[in-house]
């Protein structure tokens, strides 16, 4: 594969979907986290994978976005936290081959840092350092810190990523209906404060659905025309229907979507909760005709 961020300045590329939502929609509630798959049912895992690329993915995301030590602190898999993130890593690559990046997945840690909550800034940075050096050992070919919302955290984290890894890093926020992180942060400050921090590509995931997420991007990008910049949509809000949670927004608005943020300048396109690789399939074929 060539150099990821090399790629990112030349042309927008595909990202995959969600693992959480998609492995229990096929497996059901048999675990209690994503994390689990990786270690019960890896070909299922490996399957997921190579749907999205069958979709056009070309950057697939681990199934690691809890394994921090702080989150997993009351979990089972604690003991297992080198090993879920390194078979992560291994199951993301037996799909990839030479189609698609490998991109580490890491999330909050669940809780507020001191003063507000009870978290030392030491815990969260050396639970980011440990998590991040483990995908990378494993070779990832970048890491993604994902659905953030606090600006100290996310400075912890980038600082620890960058102190053990030598890969790209990717830093991305969710934002409400009403534009604001649940730390009440705004897609200009959360851009600043990411670039500022060292990471290569920033952008928003999760939140809401492709109208928010188009309308960060925009911001983003009126205000750092050359940042690399990721988007990657809901599928809307769920409803339950029966026992199962149903996303409203379908395969063609992600199409539009896909679209218009690739307009907007957008380098990495993805999908998040909710999406299937339908929906991946949808936004590849828009990018594959627009660039006709």
């Amino acid at each position: 594969m060539e150099d990821l961020l090399s790629a990112l300045r030349q042309r927008a590329i595909i990202g995959d979907g969600p693992m959480g939502t998609m492995l229990f929609s096929r497996l059901g509630s048999r675990y209690e986290t994503v994390e689990e798959f990786s270690l019960r049912d890896p070909d299922e895992v490996v399957r997921l994978h190579r749907d999205y690329v069958e979709a056009g993915s070309q950057w697939l995301g681990t199934s690691t976005f809890s394994a921090n030590r702080v989150r997993l602190g009351h979990s089972d898999l604690l003991p297992q936290l080198e090993e879920v993130n390194r078979v992560g890593v291994e199951l993301a690559r037996r799909a990839a081959g030479e189609r698609a990046w490998v991109v580490g997945k890491l999330g909050p840690t669940g809780k507020l840092l001191e003063p507000l909550g009870d978290l030392s800034p030491g815990e969260a940075s050396d639970a980011y350092a440990e998590q991040a050096e483990i995908l990378a050992r494993a070779g990832a070919d970048a890491l993604a810190l994902e659905t953030m919302g606090d600006l100290a955290e996310v400075g912890l984290a980038l600082e620890a990523m960058r102190r053990v890894a030598d890969v790209p890093v990717v830093v991305s926020y969710s934002f409400d209906a009403n534009l604001r992180t649940l730390m009440g942060v705004t897609p200009e400050q959360a851009l600043t404060a990411a670039l500022e921090g060292g990471a290569d590509v920033v952008g928003t995931n999760c939140g809401v659905g492709p109208d928010e997420v188009e309308q960060a991007i925009e911001q983003m990008i009126a205000l750092a025309p050359d940042a690399l910049l990721l988007a990657e949509a809901n599928a809307g809000l769920p409803h339950v229907d029966g026992d199962q949670a149903v996303h409203p927004v379908g395969p063609e608005r992600f199409a539009d979507y896909a679209g218009e943020v690739a307009r907007l300048g957008a380098r990495v396109i993805s999908a998040c909760c909710g999406a299937t690789p339908a929906h991946i399939q949808a936004m590849a074929e828009r990018l594959a005709g627009q660039s006709q």
